[in-house]
């Protein structure tokens, strides 16, 4: 099969130029102006090595009501993704090797992606004694997270660095001094006081940011931060790699796309963990991805089902979906708006992410013998994001409504269709 006529987008070779590209056996065979087997026309679609999420909540076991492996997969597949890495807080806790096993069967049975399962940093996500970190290694697990609950202690998380750097893993803390958020409900600002809600401050999340940035430093181990959202946070990421830390890091569609104003209509889907964040701190986000301070684009795709999302704010869960709209906002937000090129946009947004992850496979090169694991999408569509036609099994987007610039057209998984012509294959 020769995938011809597209514009190939490569950022681990510097290739962007129309070149036709001939997949067989599962591997790329040739590049160039050949056209060899089944021909299938690409002609002004941009052809990019498979889209890679560090960051993403499949909720399966234990919270199939949200998502499962399979839909999630399913909706990584329609937004480009051949790749990505669920958090550990499922139900159980993936804090032991049969857990991990099971999310890999899982994934293999739904085979619309390849999924990377991240291994909890401390047992059951308590924060007191590492979980079964080596076991997990062992069946692959290369990144360690407690997502959603800060790794409090100092000495664990220490601890943690020193055992993952044992085989060259990496420890990712979930961002949050949890004392300076006790009952946070949005950003602290004026608007947090005027909404009457409880303000989340930026120092929460640089201050855990900071201390973990000076541990893994002085480690000589593998750091990567979540969910990047303050100002403050970017500015201490751009001095550690200055200083040689041994760091990586990611920023999620909603923290360069939305602002804390969203919070006046009170709705409950704009709520998300950090926070939506002001201005300034959008704007520092941006540039940290334009000058390479954050390595990544990761979705933190957290799905909820309605009954549970739909709630007054004080009490809906924090998290929405990002897995088929990630792709769309980095060309609308950030291509469109002149902070990054279609080339940065998809280095962000699959070759650095798997170097960050060691995801080998994944993120490029387009070159002969490589896995075929590639995304076709048309940079000119626009379309409107409907809730209720997302593969997700929930529907928690603050984006519905919205209109958008760039869609998937195809998706191939060692070149296999996942997604063909708009619809799962």
């Amino acid at each position: 099969m020769t995938l011809t006529g597209a514009r190939v987008v490569d950022p681990a070779t510097g290739r962007d130029g129309v070149v036709n590209v001939t997949v067989a056996d599962g591997v790329v065979t040739a590049v160039g102006d050949q056209v060899e087997g089944r021909r299938v026309d690409l002609d002004g679609l941009v052809l990019a090595p498979g889209l890679v999420d560090l960051h993403v909540h499949l909720r399966e076991p234990g919270r199939e009501d949200a998502e499962t492996v399979a839909t999630g997969t399913a909706a990584a597949a329609a937004g480009g993704f051949t790749a990505v890495c669920p958090m550990a807080n499922t139900e159980p806790v993936c804090d032991h090797a049969g857990v991990v096993e099971q999310v890999l069967r899982l994934a293999r049975d739904a085979g619309h992606c390849d999924v990377f399962p991240t291994g909890a940093i401390t047992r059951g996500l308590r924060g007191d004694e590492l979980a079964e970190m080596g076991a997990m290694a062992a069946l692959g697990v290369r990144c360690f997270s407690d997502d959603g609950m800060p790794v409090r202690s100092a000495q664990v998380m220490r601890r943690a660095l020193e055992y993952a750097r044992t085989w060259d893993a990496i420890v990712c803390n979930h961002a949050e001094e949890s004392t300076l958020t006790d009952g946070a409900q949005m950003n602290e600002g004026e608007l947090s006081t005027l909404l009457g809600l409880a303000g989340w401050p930026a120092e929460a999340e640089e201050v855990m940011v900071a201390r973990d940035l000076v541990l893994a430093h002085g480690r000589g181990a593998r750091l990567h931060v979540p969910h990047v959202s303050t100002a403050g946070t970017v500015e201490l990421i751009r001095t550690a790699k200055a200083r040689g830390t041994r760091v990586t890091a990611e920023a999620a569609p909603h923290h360069f796309t939305l602002v804390d104003e969203a919070v006046r209509s009170y709705d409950p889907v704009y709520k998300v963990n950090p926070p939506l964040r002001g201005k300034a701190d959008v704007e520092a986000v941006r540039e940290g991805l334009a000058d390479g301070t954050l390595d990544a684009i990761a979705t933190d795709h957290a799905p909820h089902p309605p009954e549970q999302k739909e709630q007054e704010w004080v009490h809906a869960p924090p998290g929405m979906l990002g897995l088929e709209t990630a792709l769309a906002l980095t060309l609308t937000e950030l291509v469109d708006g002149d902070v990054l090129t279609v080339g940065q946009a998809v280095a962000a947004l699959s070759t650095k992410p798997a170097r960050a992850r060691d995801i080998d496979g994944h993120g490029g090169p387009i070159a002969p013998g490589a896995p075929a694991n590639l995304v076709a999408f048309d940079p000119a569509q626009r379309w409107t994001v409907d809730a209720q036609v997302l593969h997700s099994r929930s529907r928690n987007t603050p984006y519905a409504g919205t209109t958008l610039r760039g869609r998937v057209v195809h998706t191939l998984l060692r070149g296999r269709f996942t997604y063909r012509d708009g619809a799962l294959a």
